[in-house]
């Protein structure tokens, strides 16, 4: 057997390629590489033997195959301790590569743009790269792969020292698979999505972004996966947690699904006050007056600019989170003399139609998200009375909050404001009385007011629990066996009802 030290480079990420190979070099190792990293290296004056010159064949149908030879990936897969295959790599004059360094034709940034044709992301769907990187991991008693340029520097430093441990060749191999098998995921995906095939497995692999303080409770630990620095920015405060999160991305769901401009105040997953205004200042204050005693530590969310005036009243209480698309120079001033409150900069819109995932026992629970709107020529304008233009528009406020509450959900609205929001009651009676015992509680009058219900109401006390406060109108999907019976309701003491058709259960 040869006992030349072979490393193979093929990568479509060049990132520091050249730095690495030079370091490969120093430490005693000949390069063989694929053509376009050939030519890089070759062009920084590294010496390299080309793929062909081993296989003694050429790279043929544009590059789609170059590596797949035996005496590349016997070179990488046969067993150093192993009698036979060493008897079978002298009969063939097979030579042992050690240092595979392989990263992947960019499919995944190819089938993103929106330019790329179909053949386009196609040729970029790599076939030998992936089996060099799982031919190289599989075999890691002997042979060390590495997948990414972050890997380059502390491998150097090893190797330099005399050689690389087992630890690391066995920690190189599973980011090798997970390399791979993101890749397969995003092709699988993408394949499935473009010829229109119902899905048949759920395909997850987010690549893991941080390590959180921990999770609900202080006993749970917590990671954050995926590319949520994409759509927000922490920018200023503490350290963003768990539940953090999950609220500051309700708070901007619901922020954008208001439209307008509009403000979203979020305590534990659930709206403590939400409304419209001329600019965000009156739609914080008009927020805020909901339910200020939940809004403190609470999270706050601004679909427009945050601007001096608005700046000055935030500071007024202590809020987790105050997340904008934007903020002023003089906001931030002001903003900034909260030390430990977190400021997020949200970079783009979150409302999408992804898949919602839930863990159980066995397996996954997956469901489409709640994108659905409301069709207002679909609404069904049930009782005697209809609503008024203005009550109409409330309505649909409404609604868009119940979407956004846990259920049990009933929600007062008046302005396009929230006056009462009772939410994950275990009866739809008691989020009524709820809401309206909220409402006292912070001065609001519910005359006049419009109430939305998440669910049908199964009997006709629910309905009468929200006349009761002064509520006028009221909106629900409907569905009930016993319909007439609320409807009847609602007309024997004069409000008016639309139903929906849709439900909106959150759990």
């Amino acid at each position: 057997m040869n006992l030349k030290k072979l490393a193979l480079l093929s990568v479509s990420d060049k990132t520091k390629i050249v730095e690495f190979a030079k370091g490969l070099v120093k430490n005693g190792y000949q390069i063989i590489a694929t053509g376009n990293t050939a030519k890089v290296l070759l062009e920084n004056k590294i010496s390299v033997t080309e793929i062909s010159s081993i296989t003694g064949f050429p790279e043929i149908f544009d590059g789609r195959v170059k590596t797949l030879h035996p005496k590349i990936f016997g070179g990488i897969l046969f067993r150093r301790d192993n009698d036979s295959d060493l008897k079978q790599v002298a009969e063939n004059l097979i030579e042992a590569i050690d240092i595979v360094c392989v990263n992947l034709y960019p499919f995944v940034k190819t089938a993103s743009n929106p330019q790329s044709t179909l053949d386009d992301v196609i040729e970029n769907i790599d076939i030998g790269g992936p089996s060099l990187v799982r031919a190289s991991a599989k075999n890691y008693k002997f042979v060390s792969i590495l997948t990414n340029p972050s890997q380059y520097d502390s491998f150097l430093t090893e190797l330099t020292l005399g050689s690389i441990s087992e630890e690391t060749r066995k920690q190189l191999a599973v980011a090798a698979y997970s390399h791979t098998a993101n890749y397969d995921t995003h092709i699988a995906n993408y394949l499935e999505n473009k010829f229109s095939l119902e899905p048949t497995h759920i395909r997850i692999n987010e690549e893991l972004s941080d390590s959180l303080r921990y999770g609900e409770n202080p006993h749970q630990s917590a990671n954050i996966f995926g590319n949520f620095e994409d759509y927000f920015e922490v920018f200023h405060g503490k350290e963003i947690s768990y539940n953090n999160i999950l609220d500051l991305t309700a708070a901007v769901e619901l922020c954008e699904d208001l439209g307008e401009t509009s403000c979203t105040i979020i305590k534990h997953n659930n709206p403590a006050g939400a409304a419209i205004g001329k600019n965000p200042f009156e739609a914080y204050i008009r927020a805020l007056k909901c339910d200020p005693v939940s809004s403190f530590g609470g999270i706050v969310a601004f679909n427009k600019q945050v601007d001096i005036a608005t700046a000055t009243e935030l500071n007024k209480i202590f809020l987790e989170i105050i997340s904008a698309p934007s903020f002023s120079d003089g906001a931030l001033e002001i903003l900034k003399k909260k030390k430990d409150r977190r400021l997020v900069l949200q970079k783009k819109s979150v409302l999408t139609d992804r898949k919602t995932f839930r863990s159980i026992p066995g397996g996954v629970l997956a469901q489409d998200a709640d994108s659905v709107s409301l069709n207002e020529n679909e609404l069904q304008f049930v009782t005697a009375k209809k609503p008024s233009k203005e009550e109409l528009e409330d309505l649909k406020f409404a609604w868009k909050i119940a979407k956004h509450t846990k259920s049990n959900a009933i929600v007062y609205v008046k302005d396009k404001a929230t006056l009462g929001v009772g939410a994950g009651q275990m009866s739809r009676i008691d989020s009524a009385k709820i809401a309206v015992m909220k409402a006292k509680e912070h001065g609001l009058d519910l005359n006049g007011s419009v109430a939305a219900s998440d669910a049908f109401f199964p009997f006709a006390d629910g309905l009468l629990e929200i006349i009761k406060c002064g509520a006028v109108s009221v909106i629900q999907p409907g569905g009930s066996v016993r319909d007439q019976e609320v409807i009847d309701a609602a007309n024997q003491n004069k409000i008016s009802m639309v139903l929906t058709g849709i439900r909106h259960f959150k759990h």
